[in-house]
């Protein structure tokens, strides 16, 4: 079968390689899956360059989420059925034709649902809710987050509206505030406009803004800790500029902010198995009904993973890069 693999940690461009490696078999308890769409996400290559939570051992067969077809189901395995359509998160070899996951980790999903959005329901989507959960937030009350014409910051908004919770978006250039507004999510301002923080006690009409999500790092943090109101919390959600945070001693003294941080892996290791059902039942719920729907910007093929990545990382795009099995 077709893999990607990595012999070593480093920049996507020089360690990604794809070759031949033997099909894997399942276990008792597992099953293999036939890949159909994996969509590369942030922390993807993070791992490939060896600088997320955990460092894989090597070689290793990146990737961590997909759309993909029950291909054979090992011993003790009940209640899938080989052609069965099912997603999965939290894996770590699925850039590969085939691949093995523990059976309770694959959810089967409706026909109703896009392979594209199944590709991509369960790591960034259930983050995203686990996220507007956590903040603890009630009918009416508002929360700012930037990058928020990303994936993260078009599913906070879509959660929280379900919720009652209003939402002022912070963006950069009129590109992505025209594609959050033809979305209907506003309010939504730019950051590379001059006085753009003179626009926002009339867009809240002066509401207080109680919990921030920030994405961004360096300087774009303390730009939320300035809008947050007395009490509130700053939330760091990634760090898309590779910066560390820059905050204002000042704000944080008076305001008796709170600064936390969110990683998903760990908190969904934290949430019991009813809760973690009733959340991913919600997801499906949405996507089936079309409310929450994800799309993919371009596919390429298991031997293009080197120019997927790339594509990854250039600016500009509106959607998830994926890859697929097919050539």
């Amino acid at each position: 079968m077709r893999a990607v693999v990595i012999e070593a940690f480093g920049e996507p461009k020089d360690v990604l390689t794809t070759t031949e490696r033997p099909a894997p078999e399942p276990g008792p308890g597992e099953v293999r899956l036939a890949l159909i769409l994996s969509p590369i996400h942030n922390h993807d290559l993070a791992i490939v360059r060896g600088v997320y939570g955990y460092r894989p051992e090597l070689p290793a067969i990146p990737g961590s989420e997909a759309v993909a077809r029950v291909d054979a189901v090992g011993p003790e395995v009940t209640g899938l059925s080989v052609g069965q359509r099912v997603t999965v998160s939290g894996a770590q070899n699925v850039w590969a034709e085939y691949f093995v996951v523990p059976a309770r980790a694959v959810i089967p999903v409706p026909e109703s649902v896009s392979d594209e959005t199944a590709a991509q329901l369960l790591a960034m989507p259930l983050s995203s809710l686990m996220l507007v959960e956590d903040l603890g937030l009630n009918e009416g009350e508002w929360l700012v987050i930037n990058a928020a014409n990303g994936a993260v910051g078009r599913q906070v908004n879509i959660f929280a509206r379900q919720r009652g919770l209003n939402v002022l978006n912070l963006v950069r250039g009129a590109a992505s505030v025209a594609a959050l507004r033809e979305l209907g999510f506003e309010p939504v301002l730019d950051t590379e406009s001059e006085g753009w923080r003179d626009q926002v006690e009339a867009v809240t009409s002066g509401a207080p803004i109680a919990r921030a999500v920030d994405q961004v790092g360096g300087r774009a943090a303390a730009d939320e800790l300035a809008l947050l109101a007395p009490g509130g919390q700053l939330i760091s959600f990634g760090a898309l500029s590779g910066q560390p945070l820059s905050l204002d001693p000042g704000s944080l003294i008076f305001k008796q902010t709170v600064v936390k941080g969110f990683w998903a892996t760990k908190r969904i290791e934290e949430v019991g198995a009813e809760q973690r059902r009733r959340l991913i039942g919600e997801l499906i719920d949405l996507a089936a009904r079309g409310v929450l729907r994800l799309d993919i910007e371009a596919t390429y093929p298991l031997d293009s993973a080197v120019e997927a990545a790339v594509a990854t990382e250039t600016p500009g795009r509106n959607a998830k890069i994926a890859l697929t099995a097919q050539s």
